[in-house]
């Protein structure tokens, strides 16, 4: 998937659903609950309980659906996340490496950064945008929005603080698309398993950023 497309398909859904799963197939039970709630773009943490395998299964099983991974450390478990199909690429972190390897097999990727310079240096590098983690310990909307002036051009996607009650700000502020795990998948939901409430937290999302 180009850089560009992956863009595009930020802009027109504008919210990621993470999923961490200690099982896989809790896992897949929570994609299918937020896909359930009009979400299509999933992230599947590399340290959740057979991470391959359970991108695998949701690519041939949400084919309309766009499945990526996070929480990637190194080029390694880059390659394996590629080679189990995922389709973009989240890391809490800059690695020069880890970007230039992606960027080589065609998958976009989104580095984790924080400062100015962090934030130019992942783009420099061949980044398609850059995920802005953790914003909720910079001040949020306020600090996306004070970054537009001189990094308007570097697509920014906010982790980590993020809720329904605020993802519309980050939005207005300047964001590309926002990332929600915890918020979308409360604990007391998914021990449970109320799927039915999960679907509604994301209609909930959707509804706000529209």
């Amino acid at each position: 998937m180009s850089n560009q497309v992956w863009l595009s398909l930020l802009q027109q859904y504008r919210a990621i659903a993470v999923i961490r799963a200690p099982k896989k197939e809790l896992g897949e039970k929570m994609a299918l609950a937020v896909v359930a709630g009009g979400m299509q773009l999933i992230e599947i943490t590399w340290n959740s309980d057979r991470a391959g395998e359970l991108i695998s299964q949701l690519r041939a099983d949400l084919p309309h659906c766009v499945i990526g991974t996070g929480t990637l450390f190194n080029v390694q478990q880059l390659e394996d996340a590629i080679a189990s199909g995922a389709q973009f690429l989240f890391t809490p972190h800059i690695d020069p490496e880890m970007i230039k390897t992606a960027v080589a097999k065609g998958v976009p990727i989104i580095p984790g950064a924080l400062t100015p310079t962090e934030i130019i240096t992942a783009h420099h590098l061949g980044a398609s945008c850059v995920k802005v983690f953790p914003v909720g310990a910079v001040g949020g909307a306020s600090y996306v929005k004070s970054l537009q002036g001189p990094l308007g051009h570097i697509p920014l996607v906010p982790t980590g603080g993020v809720t329904l009650d605020n993802a519309k700000e980050f939005l207005q502020a300047g964001a590309v698309a926002v990332g929600l795990s915890g918020e979308l998948f409360p604990k007391h939901c998914v021990q449970k398993e109320n799927w039915d409430a999960i679907a509604q937290q994301a209609r909930n999302l959707l509804i706000k950023l529209n």
